[in-house]
């Protein structure tokens, strides 16, 4: 069990929660979380821009052991030992195909610890900078003063006006078109 100064800062459920928690706990001990963030960082773009790597990682074919020689020769001395034990251990689970969304996941974990929270605002028009940090100063007192907010804007027509602002799990919608909506269900 991991000792609680290298214990994630939250908890996450599930498979790739699983390995993402081991592989932050390792990071950790070795005083390498950044490094280790980057490196399936790498891996997860290598996936996305690399269509015989993707398919390599997702080939059920392919058996074990070919792909764990083959992930051994293709990372040894490139990657620190937590990534490339990781990238082991998956290719011996047959695994591999779930590495980007592992790699999505512990860079999840460095996100909490580092204190960023993402926010995403949806409004109907592009919002002015002066609009997008008064937003963004509200939100800042919703989420903590000791956490940073990762902020993203999306622009969506449909809401016709005000806003719709998603801060990490919890969603506020102060659009025109839900209120619309909401007193068209009462009236009828």
């Amino acid at each position: 069990m991991a000792t609680e100064s290298h214990k994630p800062p939250i908890d996450l459920h599930g498979l790739h929660a699983r390995y993402a928690n081991a592989t932050y706990t390792a990071a950790s001990k070795a005083s390498i979380l950044e490094k280790v963030e980057s490196e399936l960082e790498a891996v997860k773009l290598t996936a996305t821009k690399s269509l015989a790597f993707k398919s390599f990682l997702d080939n059920p074919l392919i058996g074990r052991d070919a792909k764990e020689a083959t992930v051994k020769d293709m990372l040894s001395g490139k990657v620190s030992n937590v990534t490339l034990n990781l990238m082991l251990t998956l290719a011996g689970n047959a695994r591999l195909g779930e590495a980007t969304k592992i790699a999505d996941t512990y860079a999840e974990l460095m996100k909490a610890k580092r204190g960023e929270v993402e926010a995403t605002i949806i409004s109907a028009d592009p919002l002015t900078k002066a609009q997008t940090d008064a937003v963004a100063s509200a939100m800042k007192n919703q989420v903590g003063a000791d956490k940073k907010v990762i902020l993203s804007t999306k622009v969506d027509p449909s809401i016709l006006g005000g806003l719709q602002v998603q801060i990490g799990d919890q969603f506020l919608d102060l659009s025109v078109g839900s209120k619309i909506d909401s007193i068209s269900r009462t009236v009828v």
